[in-house]
């Protein structure tokens, strides 16, 4: 049996049933950091599950944004070159 939606009649709402998972309808916002994006386009499936296979999806976009933060962090504590600073004001 489908999800439940209602269709407004005059002053009455009735059910309709809808065969199959129904889209969400929820973006996700680009963060300019193509590993993060990579991992949150996941969520893109859940839309196409029913909502016994929304948590697989969930799991598996919470693991890969730990590994792209682990990933980050690894990289600050390989030393690497100096980064370069902006120059001081002379003072007088």
């Amino acid at each position: 049996m489908g999800a439940a939606e209602f269709e407004e009649v005059g002053d009455e709402a009735r059910p309709e049933v809808v065969d199959g998972p129904q889209p969400l309808g929820v973006g996700v916002t680009s963060t300019g950091h193509g590993p993060v994006d990579a991992v949150l386009a996941r969520l893109a499936d859940v839309d196409q599950l029913g909502v016994g296979g929304h948590l697989e999806v969930y799991e598996d976009v919470h693991d890969g944004l730990r590994r792209t933060l682990a990933a980050l962090d690894e990289q600050q504590r390989q030393p690497g070159p100096p980064v370069p600073r902006a120059p001081h004001p002379p003072r007088s």
